[in-house]
């Protein structure tokens, strides 16, 4: 069985459904965010916003 690189923060028991739910925006964000990039050179502001959140969502969640 491999090790997990990731594992839920001392005390966390499970992932708060709304933190879950900005991780999974953040990385959709990121692959749209992706997509955009390789055609525009523009910087979209809200798909930054989102990825931020997802971000802040995984460092309350995780230690990695």
């Amino acid at each position: 069985m491999t090790e997990q690189n990731w594992k839920l923060k001392e005390g966390i028991d499970q992932i708060d459904p709304e933190d879950m739910a900005k991780i999974a925006c953040a990385l959709k964000s990121l692959a749209i965010y992706t997509t955009l990039a390789c055609d525009h050179d523009d910087d979209p502001e809200d798909l930054k916003t989102v990825v931020d959140e997802g971000l802040e969502a995984l460092e309350r969640t995780f230690d990695y």
